[in-house]
């Protein structure tokens, strides 16, 4: 049997993410000014509200990986923004339907989550990736999220 050929691309945040956390800070606020508390409560709430979701969006733009790579030996590679390459570990990972979540380690740079949807990735690499995550699942190699 050949092995499995490499995986490679290219890695954005979801934009189907960043909607959704907008939608739920939306119906914070709304809940919040809703509410019966007094308007200092509300003022204080909705500020919290607020900075959770801009501090929550700044991290999502600002992640370090540019792409990542899956050889055939089971090896992974991170490509940060900043053009340098980096080794990591698959600690561990879901599968949603059509969306995957990935949880990957470095040595340097810690723990990277990647969100492959359907919005920043090609159905050929979500369809190749869940298919060799599946080998992995029935191989009961790896932890689930």
């Amino acid at each position: 049997m050949t092995s499995a050929p490499a995986i490679g691309f290219e890695y954005r945040p979801s934009r189907l993410l960043r909607a959704a956390l907008l939608l739920i800070a939306g119906a914070a606020l709304l809940a919040t000014l809703l509410c019966m508390i007094p308007w200092w409560s509300k003022l204080l709430l909705a500020a919290i509200v607020l900075l959770s979701a801009a501090l929550v969006l700044r991290r999502l733009a600002s992640g370090p990986v540019a792409a990542a790579g899956w050889s055939a030996d089971q090896a992974w590679t991170l490509r940060l923004h900043d053009h340098e390459d980096v080794p990591a570990t698959l600690s561990s990972f879901r599968v949603l339907g059509e969306t995957i979540l990935l949880r990957l380690r470095t040595n340097a740079h810690g723990t990277q989550m990647l969100l492959i949807a359907t919005d920043n990735s090609d159905a050929d690499t979500r369809r190749r990736l869940r298919m060799r995550l599946a080998t992995i699942q029935a191989a009961d190699a790896l932890p689930r999220l």
